[in-house]
């Protein structure tokens, strides 16, 4: 089968979020599209859905640590979850990230958000939150990718 492309994929991601049945396409039934879970990542044919990533987890670190930190803390978990789903950051096709205080932390999470998507960045989103549940928390990362 022939490797879909990018536009191919972000269609399909459209239309799922926006809970339109695919086309039974390229070779593939209904029963392809059914809702799996792999590794703590969703899975939906050659979707992959991993949300509520966290800045910082006190079992992972004594100390929150700044916005750069936990950027770097919440990008490295979402490329091991998307490594043992079978993808990479290469196949991410959007990121949402949830920000609190963004005119303080926009610039440095971009910073090293930047190092993780070195090209053919995806489409992403943000929006200000005023905070977490867990004190000390300052970013919250969702992203969509494809596997093949």
């Amino acid at each position: 089968m022939a490797k879909n492309s990018r536009r191919q994929m972000m269609n399909a991601a459209a239309l799922a979020l926006a809970g339109a049945a695919p086309v039974a396409a390229q070779g593939q039934g209904s029963g392809s599209w059914k809702k799996q879970i792999v590794g703590g990542v969703v899975r939906s044919g050659h979707l992959l859905f991993l949300s509520g990533i966290g800045g910082w987890y006190p079992e992972r670190k004594p100390k929150p640590g700044d916005v750069r930190e936990q950027t770097a803390d919440a990008l490295t978990i979402m490329k091991e979850s998307l490594k043992k789903a079978g993808s990479s950051m290469e196949n991410v096709l959007k990121v949402q990230v949830a920000l609190v205080d963004p005119e303080k932390n926009w610039e440095p999470m971009n910073e090293v958000y930047n190092t993780f998507f070195l090209k053919d960045r995806p489409a992403r989103s943000y929006f200000g939150s005023t905070g977490f549940r867990r004190a000390g928390q300052l970013l919250q990362i969702d992203c969509i990718a494809y596997v093949d």
